[in-house]
């Protein structure tokens, strides 16, 4: 609701214009008698004044000042104004010397149509624009909502998604999968609010060491995955092996001024022929894997 104030010199030179439209038949005509007046035709044209100044107060209190309202409103004020004239010559008898009033009539209307219309053209390109940037937003809006809620990463569903569309491209994509092994020890010893930071600060850690067209994604819980795209399997172990050398080098400091090193398995997984939902339980099968291989190797 923009109101009266921000447009209140295109009404008031509407009303001056107006206004000086009734004082110039006033002084020049005289009133016709009763019996010549046609009401019919005063209710028509006077009814159309008053609608378009309807759509003037309605357009002016919903929009902003700029080139757009300015054309829309000089538009319709000069088809108020033929109209206003019309409303006139059915209430004021004019000399037959006086050619003003034609030019009044039958002007204002097709100027007023024409700046209308270029108005509307505007219009209809900012509303295009508004509507682009609205696109824009809902489909952030939509994107954001795959977002982790403690990390800066995407979550599984966002992965999937992508997956689908990998699978399709000419070179097979890999499937990056990795894990803290030492989580649980790590939450039982840090607490909750220390685990969660270390989280974090490890998700940042990867997405420093991946490569930019890289996505990477919380999988679940202490489990993350990375879609690796035109990259070899030879490649994408040597990625897989020099993330876990960061987070090994990693010192992660707690609340109460500890330093704390974590471990990260990782296991790669190339696409193959079956679906999303497959190629995710083959990369987990794959990660349990190594992570029981190591653990193992480990103990021994």
């Amino acid at each position: 609701m923009w109101g009266f104030a921000l447009h209140r010199w295109k009404w008031f030179g509407l009303l001056t214009i107006a206004s000086a439209i009734l004082a110039l038949n006033t002084l020049t005509g005289t009133l016709k008698p009763m019996a010549e007046v046609v009401w019919l035709d005063i209710a028509g044209e006077g009814g159309a004044a008053l609608l378009v100044l309807i759509w003037l107060a309605l357009m002016l209190n919903s929009r902003p000042a700029g080139r757009v309202t300015n054309l829309l409103a000089l538009g319709l004020s000069g088809i108020f104004v033929a109209y206003w004239q019309d409303v006139m010559d059915e209430v004021i008898q004019l000399p037959a010397t006086i050619v003003w009033d034609h030019w009044l009539e039958s002007g204002a209307m097709p100027v007023g149509m024409l700046l209308l219309t270029l108005g509307l053209y505007h219009w209809h390109k900012e509303q295009q624009a508004i509507c682009d940037q609205l696109r824009k937003r809902e489909k952030l809006f939509r994107e954001h909502r795959d977002f982790d809620r403690l990390t800066p990463l995407t979550r599984a569903g966002y992965l999937r998604e992508h997956l689908a569309l990998a699978s399709r491209c000419a070179a097979p994509p890999v499937l990056l999968m990795m894990e803290l092994p030492d989580f649980d020890a790590h939450r039982r010893h840090l607490g909750e609010r220390d685990s969660q930071r270390l989280l974090q600060e490890v998700a940042e850690l990867l997405l420093l060491n991946l490569r930019r067209n890289d996505l990477l994604c919380r999988y679940a819980g202490h489990r993350f995955a990375a879609l690796l795209t035109d990259i070899d399997a030879r490649q994408a172990l040597d990625l897989a092996r020099e993330l876990e050398q960061a987070v090994a080098a990693f010192a992660f400091k707690s609340a109460q001024g500890g330093t704390h090193y974590s471990r990260l398995v990782t296991a790669i997984t190339e696409a193959g022929a079956d679906t999303p939902e497959a190629w995710l339980e083959r990369a987990n099968r794959d990660l349990d894997e190594v992570r029981r291989r190591r653990a193992t190797n480990v103990a021994a």
